[in-house]
């Protein structure tokens, strides 16, 4: 008998949608009073600045709402779990595109306008739609999926370079947290190690002795946000197993050579 289908894991495009809105509102408003000593701050991501990083933020709102003002596409090529693979060889044309798109706005007046495009279109438009976007087509609903990484990601960035303290969405932080713990599943196809992040995401990957009762031979365990620092190579394999951010037991638990899934 064949093994069965790995089931994809779903998300309730609603609550989804809403985190999204949710966690790029707690953008706008911490970033709207920055000062410009603060804004020119380096983010650590890249060659950008504090400002320059906001400025980004607001361009994932406003390019959102662009790409549904487009004719919608006819069938989807990219699900969610496939979005962080394809992301690396965009990078210079999406920072391109944001800094022809905002034309170097106030921050305030960014977020503004891009967060309430966002909202208008979001509104208007069924998870069930089909963009056309330069990395594949996708629904909107598993497109939305990917910008929780985006802003809770860049959410963390911004704290830690300019001081702030954003609040982070619960709905915004369990999705990304899920969704890139499954694509290291996909990377790394098996059962031999357990990847735990509580409480929202426990999967099995790497090939290898695939356990079937107890307490697995090999585990990892870390909390979300390291979870996402490791994914999105903020934060360095031994630098999280020095800090005790991180737990592998197990001659196969070392991830090292899986991660980051993307930068």
């Amino acid at each position: 008998m064949p093994p069965a289908k790995k089931k994809t894991r779903t998300y309730d495009h609603v609550k989804v949608r809403a985190a999204v809105i949710a966690q790029f509102g707690h953008v706008a408003a911490a970033v709207r009073d920055l000062g410009d000593e603060e804004l020119a701050r380096p983010s650590g991501v890249g060659e950008w600045s504090v400002g320059d990083l906001a400025g980004h933020i607001a361009w994932i709102a406003d390019s959102l709402a662009g790409g549904l003002a487009r004719p919608p596409a006819a069938v989807a090529e990219l699900s969610a779990v496939e979005w962080p693979f394809a992301t690396a060889s965009l990078a210079g044309k999406i920072s391109e595109a944001a800094r022809e798109t905002l034309g170097g706005a106030p921050v305030a007046e960014l977020f503004e306008r891009a967060g309430a495009r966002m909202a208008e279109a979001l509104e208007a438009n069924p998870g069930s739609r089909v963009m056309h976007l330069w990395i594949g087509d996708m629904t909107l609903a598993d497109f939305l999926v990917t910008r929780t990484v985006e802003l809770v990601v860049h959410t963390d960035d911004l704290n830690r370079a300019a001081g702030l303290d954003i609040p982070v969405e619960r709905q915004a932080l369990a999705t990304c947290t899920r969704l890139l713990a499954d694509a290291l599943a996909v990377k790394a196809p098996g059962g031999s190690v357990e990847v735990r992040i509580p409480p929202f995401a426990v999967v099995q990957c790497v090939e290898g002795p695939r356990h079937t009762r107890g307490t697995p031979p090999n585990v990892v365990e870390t909390d979300p946000l390291t979870w996402l620092r490791l994914a999105t190579g903020r934060t360095g394999w031994a630098e999280a197993l020095d800090a005790a951010a991180v737990s592998a037991s197990g001659e196969r638990a070392d991830l090292s050579g899986l991660l980051p899934l993307m930068s």
